[in-house]
């Protein structure tokens, strides 16, 4: 049995149209070495040009520096670094991807940068066009990645920002990075 939901005189929908309409999400996509990766826009707070970054000593290779937004320091992660690969280049559409993650400790959130290539555009995906994420196959840990999205014929790499930018794991890395380099001062 089909049930007709009324949106407006000229155009009835059924409700499993209008469903799948309510459960499709939006993303952003942005290139990063030449790969499509996406981001759920709810994570998204802004997108700035690359620029005025500060180098801090001892970080993990991934975090690049951090930038003043507004009066607030936020450290600003290379995406191509946490996953294993050379850094990004800094060309003319290079972009700082502010997302707003949630900290470990509870309901805090925290805001981080991603640097990446160039930013692409808002697709909205259908849950029905997310596949798992697979166990294996792919360049970049699967516990890194929500699902993949078929757009257009083409497949989109959907991010799980709280794996990716885990404060705890970057602090971690932090931790053993500050390490290496004492050892290596004090030999």
């Amino acid at each position: 049995m089909t049930v007709l939901v009324k949106t407006d005189k000229k155009s009835p929908t059924t409700r499993t149209q209008a469903q799948a309409v309510v459960e499709a999400k939006q993303y952003l996509t942005f290139m990063l070495g030449g790969e499509m990766f996406s981001i759920n826009i709810l994570c998204i707070k802004e997108i700035i040009w690359y620029a005025n970054l500060t180098e801090v000593p001892m970080m993990p290779a991934c975090i690049r520096g951090v930038i003043n937004l507004r009066g607030a320091v936020v450290p600003v992660m290379d995406l191509s670094a946490r996953f294993g690969k050379p850094s990004t280049p800094v060309t003319k559409s290079t972009c700082i991807v502010i997302i707003e993650i949630e900290t470990e400790n509870g309901g805090e959130h925290q805001n981080m940068g991603v640097v990446v290539d160039s930013v692409q555009a808002v697709l909205e995906i259908a849950a029905s066009e997310i596949e798992p994420a697979p166990s294996f196959g792919t360049k970049i840990r699967p516990d890194f990645i929500e699902g993949i999205g078929k757009v257009n014929g083409k497949f989109v790499i959907l991010l799980n920002v709280n794996r990716v930018l885990s404060t705890q794991e970057i602090g971690q890395m932090g931790q053993v990075t500050a390490s290496a380099q004492t050892m290596a001062i004090t030999n």
